[in-house]
């Protein structure tokens, strides 16, 4: 259960990459990390100094001239990890050219944008999105508990692991939530915080700062979800990440896994991560996955390879991009994260004007049921 599959591939995955920023690096690091099974075959950066750049660094072509890099098309796909300001731009391009993409999320800035971008995009069925958070072994393993049925049916979860769309990606799939709509109450709390570490590194000096915490209730008819999320919970040191699932007949509480065995026999365990290069062990340093009592809920599917829990998920994703050119199947659709950052944008509203919102069914959502 929640096991993944470790069949050999056939060939290599070779991308290219559109974006030089902090997210480029991490797929750069994941090809570094796993050269025989993913290579990236050019970078293509808009400033043509920060494009010399990046080759140095990285020892990999890299360009400025967006011509040649989509006329030479040395690669299966392009993942895309430019701004949300011109993303849906380029996603738009490379889709009317015939060249799959994986876009880093979110795919629009607004709703408008997502609409057009549907529009333009949707009947070519190349475009799929880099939501990684559900692949994150913890997330998964937990997604593998809920989806056992131990816990009963679903009624209600509480996430404090990821922002806005992040979050929301995360409330549906253990919700089991598609494309249902949503009433939402939101609001916003501001405390003061010692500040720590940030994409920068450590701080240099002791400062507090206010500290936004976005609170959001959805009620998604009979299943509901509490939205709890501050920025600083990426890099600080004492704030935390917090998740609750919510069954009939159990429930999950971070890594704790409460049930009834029957309705007189209760079962408590525990989500153990497993990592080599513990405690004398002498495999090497890599995460080997999630056990609940004797079964594995989550097996890493990049054994051996020394990367964290998000480059982990982002490997899945690209490995997932490489089956789904080959005929595989559809993993994170542009709809579903259309529908991510549909809710996320409606779940700021909420929470910037202290009214209540509801989601309306969008195009997106429409043609996923026709299926």
């Amino acid at each position: 259960m929640g096991e993944e599959q470790q069949g050999d591939r056939k060939r290599k995955i070779t991308f290219g990459i559109m974006g030089g920023g902090w997210r480029a690096e991490f797929y750069l690091r994941i090809a570094q990390a796993l050269p025989e099974e993913f290579a990236v075959s050019e970078i293509w950066m808009r400033d043509e100094a920060k494009a010399r750049e990046m080759e140095s660094r990285w020892g990999i072509k890299t360009t400025s001239d967006l011509d040649g890099f989509l006329g030479r098309r040395d690669f299966s796909f392009v993942v895309l990890t430019l701004s949300r300001s011109v993303a849906a731009e380029y996603i738009a391009k490379l889709a009317g050219m015939g060249i799959p993409v994986l876009t880093e999320t979110p795919p629009g800035g607004s709703l408008d944008e997502l609409l057009r971008l549907h529009d333009k995009v949707s009947s070519t069925n190349l475009v799929q999105v880099a939501e990684q958070f559900i692949y994150q072994p913890m997330h998964a393993a937990r997604l593998a508990v809920v989806r056992s049925g131990m816990l009963g049916g679903i009624s209600h979860v509480q996430v404090s692991a990821g922002h806005g769309y992040h979050g929301i990606s995360l409330i549906r799939h253990l919700l089991g939530v598609g494309f249902e709509d949503a009433e939402i109450n939101g609001r916003q709390i501001v405390t003061p915080l010692t500040q720590g570490p940030s994409r920068r590194g450590l701080p240099e000096r002791e400062t507090l700062a206010d500290s936004k915490q976005d609170l959001a209730l959805l009620s998604f008819g009979g299943r509901s979800a509490l939205f709890d999320f501050t920025y600083d919970q990426y890099f600080s040191w004492i704030r935390r990440n917090r998740v609750l699932v919510r069954g009939h007949r159990g429930e999950l509480e971070g890594r704790e896994v409460r049930y009834l065995r029957d309705f007189r026999t209760p079962v408590t365990m525990e989500l153990r991560r497993i990592d080599a290069g513990q405690d004398g062990n002498l495999e090497g340093y890599f995460h080997e996955g999630i056990l609940a009592g004797a079964e594995w809920m989550y097996r890493n599917p990049f054994p051996l390879a020394r990367l964290s829990d998000e480059e982990i998920a982002i490997a899945t994703s690209l490995r997932n991009m490489g089956e789904y050119i080959e005929g595989g199947p559809s993993f994170y659709s542009l709809a579903e994260a259309s529908q991510d950052q549909y809710l996320s944008l409606l779940m700021a509203e909420a929470i910037n004007t202290g009214k209540t919102v509801t989601s309306v069914r969008q195009p997106w959502a429409i043609k996923a049921d026709r299926g």
